[in-house]
C-alpha cells in the first residue's frame, strides 16, 4: 500500500540546479525548497522528517517505554577545514551530539539539523555533507527529523555552520554524573587520544607535516551501551572533546572534590601524534577527541568494563589511565614518564581554534 506522505513529497520535491549557494537559496521561495528538497529531505527521509512540519511529533508512550527521563542537548560546528582526513562537518554534527546523550546515559533517538551556509559554497560540497551526516546517524541509529536552513551573504560566514539538537531516554537506574567520583575509582578511555587534533592540523595544510592520522570521529552511543551493560552503575562519564582528557579529568575532580592520579606511561597515544605534538609545542592531554569517552568505575568494575571496551570495535585500545583519590582535592596530578609529577590543570586558552 503507498505511503500518502511519501507520494506527496515525491510529488513536489524540487532539484536544485545551482553549482553554487546564492541568497535567493535562503529567501523562502522556490529556490529554498528546491534546495531543502533535493539536498536535504532526500538525504534524511524518514517518516517524521518527509512530514514537512515546523516541528517533529512523537508519542510519549514510544519514550516511556525506553526509559523515566528525557535527555536534551544542543550544540554547533564551525571546524575548518570542513572535510579532514576521515571525516566532515556532517559526520562531527551527528557524532558530537549522540555522544553528547550517550555519555549522560541517555539511548539517543531523534537530532534535529540547523545549517548556516555562507553564499557561493559549492552544493556538491553540501550534498556530500548531507549525505555524510545521514550515513553517521544511521550508524548510530537515529533520526534526523526537522530542520533549518539559512543563507547568509559572502564573508558573513565561512562556507558552512551545523547546529544540532539531539533528544534521548535514560533508562531506568542510571545515574552518570561528574560528582560521583569516589577514592579508590578507575578511570577508563577507550583507545588513543588526540587523533582528531592532529587530524586537524594535517588538514589545514599550514604545518608542512606529513602524517597519515585519521580522526577518531564517531558514534560511541554502542560501545557505551556496552559498558553500562556490564555495569549499570558507571560514576562518570563524558566524551573528551575541546581541551582533551586534560579537561574532562578536571571537571570530574572538580566535581566530586577528588583528586585523580594519571599515568602517562598507560595513555594510549600514537607515536604519529606524539612526534607532531613535540615539533609544535603541544600537549597531547589537552588534543581534541570526536570518539573518545572517558569513564570512572569502581575499581572492583574495571576489569569487566575494560574487557567489554576491548571486545568493541570503538575500543580495541582501550586503557585504564588513572585513579581517584582523596587528596589534594579537586586535582589533576600526572605521574610522568620520567618518574617526576606535575599539575594538570585546565585549558588555558585554546591551543586550536575552530577544531569541532
Amino acid at each position: 500500500m503507498s505511503n500518502p506522505v511519501m507520494a506527496n513529497i515525491r510529488q513536489r520535491s524540487g532539484k536544485c540546479r545551482a553549482e553554487t549557494i546564492t541568497m535567493a537559496h535562503g529567501s523562502g521561495g522556490k529556490a529554498m525548497r528546491d534546495l531543502i528538497d533535493d539536498v536535504f529531505v532526500s538525504a534524511f527521509d524518514n517518516e517524521e522528517l518527509n512530514k514537512l512540519e515546523d516541528q517533529a511529533r512523537f508519542d510519549l508512550s514510544t519514550l516511556t517505554a525506553q526509559g523515566d527521563r528525557l535527555a536534551l542537548t544542543t550544540d554547533s560546528y564551525v571546524v575548518d577545514p570542513l572535510f579532514f582526513p576521515g571525516g566532515d562537518i556532517g559526520k562531527l554534527a551527528v557524532t558530537g551530539t549522540v555522544n553528547d546523550l550517550a555519555v549522560g546515559g541517555a539511548i539517543p533517538l531523534y537530532l534535529t539539523c540547523g545549517m548556516i551556509i555562507e553564499e557561493g559554497m559549492q552544493v556538491k560540497d553540501l550534498r556530500r555533507i548531507a549525505q555524510s551526516m545521514r550515513d553517521t546517524a544511521d550508524q548510530a541509529g537515529v533520526k534526523i527529523v526537522t530542520g533549518d536552513t539559512k543563507v547568509v551573504p559572502r564573508g558573513a560566514a565561512d562556507k558552512l555552520f551545523i547546529n544540532t539538537a539531539g533528544v534521548g531516554v535514560i533508562p531506568a537506574g542510571i545515574n552518570i554524573s561528574s560528582k560521583r567520583a569516589q577514592p579508590g575509582d578507575v578511570v577508563l578511555i577507550n583507545g588513543y587520544v588526540g587523533d582528531h587534533g592532529a587530524a586537524i592540523v594535517d588538514a589545514r595544510g599550514e604545518m608542512a607535516l606529513q602524517n597519515t592520522i585519521e580522526t577518531d570521529c564517531q558514534p560511541l552511543n554502542s560501545i557505551i551501551s556496552a559498558m553500562l551493560e556490564a555495569c549499570p552503575d558507571i560514576h562518570c562519564m563524558r566524551d573528551a572533546t575541546r581541551g582533551g582528557i586534560a579537561t574532562v579529568l578536571n571537571e570530574f575532580a572538580q566535581g566530586s572534590n577528588t583528586c585523580i592520579r594519571l599515568n602517562e606511561k598507560s595513555i594510549p597515544l600514537r607515536e604519529e601524534v606524539r612526534g607532531m605534538c613535540e615539533i609544535l609545542g603541544l600537549d597531547p592531554l589537552y588534543l581534541a577527541n570526536e570518539g573518545k569517552v572517558v569513564a570512572i568505575v569502581a575499581a572492583d568494575a574495571a576489569e569487566e568494563v575494560l574487557a567489554v571496551m576491548r571486545s568493541h570495535p570503538a575500543g580495541k585500545n582501550s586503557a585504564i589511565i588513572a585513579e581517584v583519590f582523596a587528596a589534594p582535592k579537586s586535582t589533576v596530578i600526572l605521574s610522568t614518564l620520567f618518574g617526576g609529577e606535575r599539575i594538570v590543570d585546565m585549558l588555558f586558552g585554546e591551543q586550536l581554534p575552530r577544531i569541532c
